[in-house]
This record gives C-alpha cells, sequence and structure tokens, in this order.
C-alpha cells in the first residue's frame, strides 16, 4: 500500500510539473506574437483562438485516454468526419429531430472506438494498425453515405447555433464566447473527472504503466482496453458535433490530419507516448500551444509549410523531453 502511495505521489508530482512547463510555454507564446504582432492580442482573435482549439481539443481530450493506457488512435480525424456525416443524415436526409442526429453523432464516435479497441484487445492487432485500418474505412463511409457531396443543414434548424451561437453572450452583452469553447471546457471537466475518479480511469494508468502486471492481478483486459477506446470515441463523436455545426455541414472530405495535433496535443501537454501518466488540463494546454502558435505564425505572414514545420520540430522536442525525464527517474 505503501509504495502504491508512492508511485501515485511521484506520478502526481510529475504531472504538475509538466502542466506548469506547458502552461509557461503558452504565456511565453503568447508574449511574443503578442509583442510581434498588435493585432495579435485583440479580443476577435483571442476568439479565433479559442475556436480553433476547440475541435482540436476535445479529439485530444478522447486521444488522451487511450495514450496513457498505453494505445494509440490514428482513425480519430475520419472517424470525427463520419460522425458529423451521421448526423446530416440523420437531421437533413431522414428529417428527424436536431437531438436524435447529435445523439447519433456521438455514438458513432463510440462504436467506432469500441472496434477499435475489439481489433486490439480482442484480435490483437497492433494499435496504429488496427486505427490506421479504421481511419481509410471511416474515410471510405463518409465518401459512400453523402456520395461525394458535402450535406448542409438547413438554417432553420439553428444546428450552426450549437458551436457558433453564445450562451454566454445573451448573459453578459459583449462577452460572445461561442458555445464551442464552453463545450470544450465542458468536456475537459468531464474528461478529468473520469480520469482521476473512475475506475476506467484508474485502469488507464494501470494499463499504460504495466499491462502484464494489470493482467495478472485480475484485471480484464480486453474488457478495459475495449472500454477506454469507446470513451475516446465518444468525445471524437462530440468533436464531429461541433465541427459540423461549426461549419454548418457535414465536409466528407474533411477530418484526415486532425488526428496528428491531437496527438500532438496530448504529447506536448505532457503525455507520455510510453503510457501510464498525464491529464486532461495538459491536454487542453497543449491544445491552446499548437492553436496560438498556428494563429501566431499566421499573423506573422510565415508560409504554412514552416508551420506545420514548427509544429513538427515541437512535437520531435516534447517527446524527446519526455524520454529524458522518463530516463532519471529510472
Amino acid at each position: 500500500m505503501k509504495i502504491k502511495t508512492l508511485a501515485k505521489e511521484k506520478r502526481t508530482s510529475s504531472d504538475t510539473v509538466q502542466r506548469l512547463l506547458a502552461f509557461g510555454a503558452l504565456i511565453i507564446i503568447f508574449i511574443f506574437f503578442s509583442i510581434a504582432s498588435p493585432y495579435f492580442f485583440t479580443f476577435s482573435n483571442v476568439v479565433g483562438i479559442l475556436i480553433a482549439t476547440a475541435v482540436n481539443g476535445l479529439l485530444a481530450l478522447g486521444v488522451t485516454f487511450i495514450i496513457i493506457s498505453g494505445g494509440i488512435d490514428l482513425s480519430v480525424g475520419t472517424v470525427m468526419t463520419l460522425c458529423s456525416v451521421m448526423s446530416a443524415v440523420m437531421i437533413k436526409n431522414l428529417g428527424l429531430p436536431v437531438p436524435v442526429g447529435i445523439i447519433v453523432g456521438v455514438l458513432t464516435g463510440g462504436v467506432a472506438g469500441f472496434f477499435n479497441g475489439i481489433m486490439i484487445s480482442k484480435l490483437k492487432i497492433p494499435p496504429f494498425i488496427a486505427t490506421l485500418g479504421m481511419l481509410n474505412v471511416a474515410r471510405g463511409l463518409s465518401l459512400v453515405i453523402t456520395d461525394l457531396s458535402p450535406i448542409y443543414f438547413p438554417l432553420e434548424t439553428g444546428f450552426n447555433d450549437i458551436a457558433m451561437g453564445s450562451v454566454l453572450g445573451t448573459i453578459i452583452p459583449g462577452f460572445e464566447i461561442p458555445n464551442a469553447v464552453l463545450i470544450m471546457f465542458g468536456a475537459a471537466v468531464v474528461a478529468g473527472l473520469v480520469l482521476t475518479k473512475t475506475v476506467i480511469g484508474r485502469y488507464c494508468f494501470a494499463l499504460g504503466s504495466n499491462e502484464e502486471a494489470a493482467r495478472l492481478s485480475g484485471v480484464n483486459i480486453v474488457f478495459w482496453k475495449t472500454a477506454i477506446y469507446t470513451l475516446g470515441g465518444l468525445f471524437v463523436g462530440v468533436a464531429g458535433i461541433v465541427i459540423a455545426a461549426r461549419l454548418n455541414s457535414a465536409q466528407p472530405a474533411l477530418g484526415q490530419g486532425y488526428e496528428l495535433d491531437a496527438i500532438a496535443a496530448a504529447v506536448i501537454g505532457g503525455i507520455s507516448m510510453s503510457g501510464g501518466e498525464g491529464t486532461m488540463v495538459g491536454t487542453i494546454i497543449g491544445a491552446f500551444i499548437i492553436s496560438t502558435l498556428t494563429n501566431g505564425l499566421r499573423m506573422m505572414s510565415v508560409p504554412q509549410e514552416w508551420q506545420i514545420t514548427v509544429t513538427g520540430l515541437i512535437i520531435i522536442s516534447a517527446v524527446y523531453l519526455d524520454i529524458i525525464r522518463r530516463r532519471r527517474k529510472v
């Protein structure tokens, strides 16, 4: 019991350091671009950064559960697209109420996560291969279902207000923060509570720290791995609804590449790619770092190819720092 307590305290201390480092980096980036461009630190631009963070943040929350458990999910981008397509089919093509379309969209993400979990835990397919396969399946289904054409939501449904409306704006005039941002922060709170206060959260850390030890302790690996991937898929489903509402349409060709930003946000936020360590707060900070960096570089008219290069270098640096940190702990 004492060993478990010490291990938990050590992990908590490490997570705190990672969060502080990530938050410090975010502040430095924000200050730098505020000085570099007079248009950066304005209300409209900050709101733009918040909106840009919302979808990636939601995807990163789902990915965080999976990475902490020692897995990986490369399919979150195209599964997000499939979720938005299924929601659009329910609302536009079948004429069902908006709440039904939202539920179907979110559950589509859960179903995709469930199949990922089964392939990985039951069929023993490596996570990289299983989720890469799901990436193509989801992408293909999105194109087939839509017949290669976007599906636009009827304006009268008010679907766009789910993401771009502002509940805060009606309460506090002049403070029009889009609902998409509130959804992201609300989801982050829920994800944080699930990770730290529930059984599935404890098993995320247990599987990521030492899967074999967990199995020998009587943990049902197949059940809990499948549950973790399903849970991650539900957050992807929420991201699908948010991006569909933001665009007021389901774009079947959208999604590929989002998985890299989601994984990057988690890694930059201090989630260990080896599993067993990480926090949802760190993930959200990582998502803000990516969107703030992208926004600032765009403000400075840096070409997009260099923006991608900088992001890649930051990811490599974050992973390398995690490796160094782990070596020092041994």
